[in-house]
């Protein structure tokens, strides 16, 4: 009796022990824990590379199963259905996305579950809930690289010829630039200059032109009120440049000299100011929206320069024109004014020009009074 005790007592520990190793490896296939789990059916419609029973099964990143059964359709050879086991109260929804994810350096696959909104139906009989996968899932990187090539080259090889051509094309356009190298750095040369790029040159120095103040006197009234527009004049002369006429000043001074506005605004503006000093103020104005005027000083710019030659003088020349609310002509004249200069710098060219606009508003001016 006594030998026969202490056999039983192991026979009873090795039974205790064998069971706690199957109830440890059950606990471990069913992702730690012997609660109740709720099973469902994956189809995927391409392949599963390196899914296995028992891989995990994350909802949101969350561990909440396992793998626990992995079968081919027999009817649809594309097919592949899995089964997975899953802790009861995992919110998996009709409309939840459902993929393969490969995880670590070696990239062991799991079944990856995300959001869904939408219940899903009551299943018919024992059988588990039917999940569809996202057509894309089980497309590892390299299927996806290769299928993506395999693109590229079916394009490739449809365009060849325009491709082609279009290589053609550019190395024509290459040759072209090459043979007009020259050309294009003056042509990028010029943008620069024009947008204000390239090193930093010396300042520019800015001219204005002077208001005169002295006019014939005059107790004569205009007739009506009077706006002078901004003057036309050709591209030349629509510029800030002090400009030498016609070979441009040698004194590098001129490529920094400018007036305060470009010639057309700046003439509009002097022009009425100097109308308003012969005590036209409240009669001579710019255009503005809401006054219509009975006339208009309409003026065309024909020259604005620094003439060059034996004997160099600043020129200005322009005509006026003026225009009743009826559209009928009143009056026309033309103005042209010469001033002697010696052209030596900027500031003695503005100067000149300066003087010679002077003598020609006043002109102006006088004109506008005696023929209204």
């Amino acid at each position: 009796m006594e030998t026969r005790a202490p056999l039983a007592l192991i026979g009873l520990f090795v039974l205790a022990a064998i069971g706690a190793v199957f109830g440890f490896v059950y606990w471990l296939n069913t992702a730690g824990g012997l609660g109740k789990r709720t099973f469902y059916t994956i189809r995927f419609e391409n392949t599963v590379s390196g899914l296995l029973k028992g891989a995990a099964v994350l909802f949101n990143g969350i561990r909440v199963g396992e793998v626990t059964e992995l079968r081919l359709d027999p009817d649809n050879a594309k097919q592949v259905e899995a089964t997975i086991a899953v802790v009861a109260n995992t919110p998996v929804r009709a409309d939840t996305r459902i993929g393969l994810d490969f995880q670590g350096l070696t990239g062991v696959p799991v079944v990856t579950l995300e959001g869904g909104t939408q219940k899903l139906p009551e299943s018919s009989g024992s059988a588990p809930p039917l999940l569809l996968a996202d057509p894309g899932a089980g497309v590892s990187m390299t299927l996806a690289a290769r299928n993506a090539l395999r693109s590229l080259e079916r394009i490739l090889g449809e365009n060849a010829d325009s491709l082609r051509d279009t290589i053609n094309n550019i190395n024509t356009f290459a040759a072209a630039l090459a043979r007009n190298s020259d050309k294009v750095d003056g042509i990028l040369k010029g943008l620069e200059r024009m947008t204000g790029g390239g090193p930093a040159g010396a300042a520019s120095v800015i001219y204005d032109l002077t208001v005169p103040r002295s006019f014939p006197a005059t107790d004569k009234p205009l007739p009506g009120s009077m706006v002078v527009p901004e003057l036309t004049t050709i591209l030349l002369y629509d510029t800030q440049k002090v400009l030498v006429r016609p070979s441009g000043g040698e004194d590098p001074s001129f490529e920094n000299a400018r007036w305060s506005d470009s010639l057309p605004k700046l003439l509009q503006a002097r022009i009425v100011q100097s109308f308003e000093n012969a005590k036209f103020l409240g009669t001579v104005t710019k255009p503005i929206d809401t006054l219509t005027p009975k006339y208009q000083l309409l003026i065309d710019l024909r020259r604005f320069q620094i003439t060059a030659g034996d004997t160099p003088v600043a020129e200005i020349e322009f005509t006026a024109k003026i225009v009743g609310d009826d559209g009928a002509m009143a009056a026309a004249q033309h103005f042209h004014v010469k001033e002697p200069t010696r052209v030596t710098d900027a500031a003695a060219a503005a100067a000149a020009l300066d003087k010679a606009f002077q003598k020609a508003a006043t002109e102006l001016v006088a004109w506008t009074s005696a023929s209204l």
